[in-house]
């Protein structure tokens, strides 16, 4: 840990009981820290890793600063899009927006920490201020975002509490539509374990129904954008293969792996923490779900898994990663990007540095830019 890791290791210490604080904190950090002399932020312009992501199916390249995206989850509301350059991403997923506004879970606490596994665990219930809102506000940031070299995707995600399954479908499709006119991308959250209702990554016949009715949508526009979906990394391979299957014959250029890892299943990970042992974050007693380290060594099974079987699938990579030679090894093994967001309350700066150690990554192996690398190594 360096100094600056240590002085946050502090201001965890002293926000331990308000945790929601450093959550809510980190959009200011991002706003302030070109002009906040010890931190140094501001977009990396160098062009040294920037990768563009092309498809078969002749959907819209996306066009990374760097390939490290800000996951879904820390800007909820795409407001200030452009801040999160200063923190050094090349990418950002806001959202994960909801056809209509959610306050999301009224309980407090709804994040805790995990100090000893570099960990998080969170039960936000998805709040939001709607797709609408998202949209129209990413609309009129995104040329901006674009000059600072960030690709920019929206997440959306089912609004939670409907009952009818057409009406649930008719949700989804809307926010989708709605999305997919501003958007680089759009991110299809299948996998949410904080809502308190069942995933519908574990519903075949209704991804299948939500990713027909996408196909149809795509197939009518003049213009193709890309569509991840993303998905839970508790998955059994058989269950994930059925769902690749669904997702390929819709359509869709590539999936996110994964989502939060529900804690109810903590046993599974390499973790200190017991689910018993963790604050509860829901009136009904539920933990929500991890992310941070302990997800990076499943995450990277899971990215093998889709490598080997689906290789005509674009590949986002998410979970456990905090170090730029992690990313170098994924891109090794083919995914075109990688999202993170719980590495930046354990490092400070931490996509400028993890930018660094990717580049001495590439140097080591006799790569001058990310894009030598491509060209020695397609897929």
């Amino acid at each position: 840990m360096r100094v600056s890791d240590r002085i946050l290791a502090l201001i965890r210490r002293i926000f331990h009981n308000n945790p929601e604080f450093r959550h809510d904190s980190f959009k200011h950090v991002a706003r302030f820290a070109p002009i906040i002399p010890f931190m140094g932020g501001r977009p990396d312009l160098s062009k040294t890793l920037n990768r563009v992501v092309t498809f078969a199916d002749g959907s819209n390249p996306l066009h990374f600063g760097a390939p490290i995206v800000l996951a879904a989850g820390a800007n909820k509301t795409a407001l200030r899009i452009c801040d999160y350059a200063n923190m050094g991403f090349g990418g950002i997923s806001v959202g994960t927006a909801t056809r209509h506004v959610r306050e999301g879970n009224t309980h407090r606490p709804r994040i805790g920490f995990l100090e000893k596994d570099r960990a998080i665990h969170n039960s936000m219930g998805l709040n939001n201020d709607g797709v609408e809102a998202v949209t129209r506000r990413t609309d009129a940031q995104i040329a901006a975002a674009h000059r600072n070299q960030m690709c920019v995707g929206i997440s959306v995600a089912e609004t939670p509490g409907l009952t009818d399954e057409n009406e649930k479908v008719k949700d989804i499709v809307e926010s989708f539509s709605i999305a997919y006119r501003v958007a680089d991308y759009i991110e299809i959250n299948v996998s949410c374990p904080n809502t308190g209702e069942n995933r519908l990554d574990l519903d075949m016949s209704f991804i299948e129904k939500i990713f027909s009715e996408i196909k149809k949508y795509r197939d009518a526009q003049s213009y193709r954008k890309a569509v991840y979906a993303k998905l839970s990394p508790d998955m059994a391979e058989a269950h994930t293969a059925t769902i690749m299957d669904a997702l390929v014959k819709a359509g869709v250029n590539g999936v996110v792996i994964g989502n939060t890892y529900p804690t109810k299943k903590l046993a599974d990970l390499p973790v200190h923490a017991k689910y018993d042992e963790l604050t509860p974050l829901r009136a009904d007693g539920d933990r929500g779900g991890m992310s941070g380290r302990p997800l990076y060594e499943n995450m990277v099974k899971n990215v093998k898994f889709i490598r080997e079987h689906y290789p005509q699938m674009s590949v986002i990579a998410c979970g456990g990663i905090d170090h730029g030679y992690k990313i170098y090894d994924l891109l090794k093994l083919g995914v075109d990007a990688v999202q993170c967001y719980s590495v930046v309350a354990f490092r400070w700066m931490a996509a400028h540095a993890m930018r660094r150690e990717l580049e001495e990554a590439l140097s080591k192996d006799g790569y001058r830019t990310l894009a030598d690398y491509d060209a020695k190594n397609p897929k």
